[in-house]
């Protein structure tokens, strides 16, 4: 018994030794708001840090500029690129201090630090059809002004940016009516179909020349300048010095062209963004790295688990809670109105605000969609269980009573055998729900099936966007099917003759 208990020390030791350089002060998460230029920014980030010897996890196609910010402060991640316009204008608020000096004492108070220029700027700008701006007469944003009748399509962050819509209405004295919030990549396709007019450009983006787009001129100088930078956590310095000086060989080496050009390459020629990464820095700084590409079926089985992951952890949780719940909402009228009617608001919020509301308590990653699928599965289980329970008939359970069974034999040996058909047909809708609503986890870095959607979204690419739907399809259908074995083990035999009748 020593031995083997020596043994086991000998290999837990060998684990953590082996593990310690992946999992111990070189290991730096790196993030990425949800738009191809910042993914393909950090994957090249992840090419360094391998480079490096770090160990790089990654957390790319966060969302917007609020969300990856928060998760840099809080520690959720340790890098991520940016632009100087939106840490002037939306980050610091537009408020003073709009000198290097002023950006950098701001950064150093929240525990982040900037690197220099990247070499590229990608700045704002509204765009049309080449040929509509022209029949129009259309050169500048002022002229937008004539013309109220135009349909303007945004990107959603852009609706609210302090450096946004707002202050681009009142600065040009612009009065359209028909002014709509959509993701970016889909104004794109907005633009095309004619559904909108004007739309908000990068002006790095690949497809204001691939879709023939007249860039507006900003005659009264709205826009800052975007240049773009890398943030990164102040104490990644201590940790990681050669992983920061490693980020750092980026300063200066990246011109509009060569960004132009990885956009390109990857929005109109669909490589992927790991590929356009390396073969960037294959090319200017000869790293021989090649981008590692599986294969269809392996990152569909990877999405899977970690669809699984949240589906299983989430409705075990809800399970555990639920069933309890609805007991005491059965035997305590007055609490089970209480408790029926907080489940029932809490299944009336936004599942993506819902899940918003997770991320400030529990960060990014698997954390704040766990929670959210977790409080989106007690309603159908706690109101089936409180149901079924009320359902039962009072002569049962006089006839209990007059046995001599105690509440607690009452609730086990009857009511919750004759409930469970119903009580498993709630657990089984909760499922089916939190397959559908685990795919809002990608928003946050959480993976499942969400992140090649989101990504074929971004990419117009019907092929990813099929890798995450049509597998979370066929995990629906299996859940009810698997509910329907169930059923013979959980359900008394006469129950289930009875339906069947």
């Amino acid at each position: 018994m020593k031995q083997c208990f020596r043994l086991f020390v000998f290999l837990a030791l060998a684990w953590l030794v082996s593990h310690g350089q992946a999992y111990g002060i070189s290991e730096v998460t790196i993030g990425s708001k949800a738009f191809t230029e910042s993914v393909i920014l950090g994957e090249i980030l992840v090419c360094l840090a391998e480079d490096s010897g770090a160990h790089p996890v990654r957390r790319l196609e966060l969302g917007g500029t609020r969300l990856v910010w928060d998760a840099l402060v809080k520690g959720d991640i340790d890098i991520y690129p940016e632009y100087t316009g939106t840490i002037k204008e939306e980050i610091m608020g537009g408020k003073g201090m709009h000198d290097d000096n002023g950006v950098r004492m701001f950064l150093a108070r929240h525990g982040v630090r900037m690197t220099g220029p990247l070499g590229f700027n990608n700045n704002y700008a509204l765009g049309m059809k080449r040929e509509v701006a022209k029949s129009l007469g259309i050169e500048r944003i002022s002229q937008l002004s004539s013309h109220p009748e135009l349909t303007f399509g945004f990107s959603n962050e852009f609706m609210d940016r302090a450096d946004g819509w707002p202050g681009l209405r009142s600065r040009y004295r612009l009065s359209q009516k028909k002014v709509f919030g959509m993701d970016h990549d889909l104004a794109y396709r907005g633009l095309q179909d004619g559904s909108v007019d004007v739309i908000d450009l990068y002006t790095t983006d690949a497809e204001i020349d691939s879709y023939g787009l007249q860039t507006l001129g900003d005659d009264r100088h709205y826009f800052p300048v975007y240049t773009a930078v890398l943030l990164y956590r102040a104490e990644l310095e201590d940790r990681a010095p050669a992983l920061v000086a490693a980020f750092k060989r980026l300063e200066g080496r990246i011109s509009d062209v060569d960004m132009i050009k990885m956009n390109e390459h990857a929005k109109i020629e669909k490589a992927a963004e790991a590929r356009v990464a390396s073969d960037f820095l294959a090319e200017r700084f000869s790293l021989g790295r090649q981008a590692v590409h599986g294969t269809i079926t392996g990152n569909i089985l990877r999405r899977t688990q970690e669809h699984l992951r949240l589906v299983l952890v989430s409705l075990v949780a809800a399970i555990l809670i639920s069933i309890p719940l609805g007991i005491v909402a059965q035997k305590k009228a007055g609490l089970g109105q209480i408790i029926l009617s907080v489940v029932g608001i809490i299944q009336t919020i936004p599942s993506l605000a819902l899940l918003v509301f997770m991320i400030p308590i529990l960060g990014i990653g698997g954390p704040p969609a766990v929670a959210a699928l977790f409080l989106y599965s007690l309603l159908p289980i706690v109101r089936n269980t409180c149901t079924a329970l009320r359902a039962i008939p009072s002569s049962l359970r006089e006839s209990a009573e007059a046995l001599g069974l105690s509440p607690w034999a009452r609730l086990r040996l009857i009511e919750l055998p004759m409930a469970s058909r119903e009580i498993l047909a709630g657990i089984k809708i909760s499922a089916v729900i939190n397959v559908g609503t685990a795919t809002l986890g990608g928003l946050v870095g959480a993976g499942g099936y969400g992140q090649p959607i989101l990504a074929g979204i971004r990419l117009d690419d019907v092929g990813l966007i099929l890798q995450g739907a049509v597998p979370a399809a066929c995990l629906a259908l299996l859940v009810q099917g698997v509910f329907e074995v169930a059923e013979l083990a959980f359900v008394p035999k006469g129950l289930r003759l009875k339906r069947s009748v």
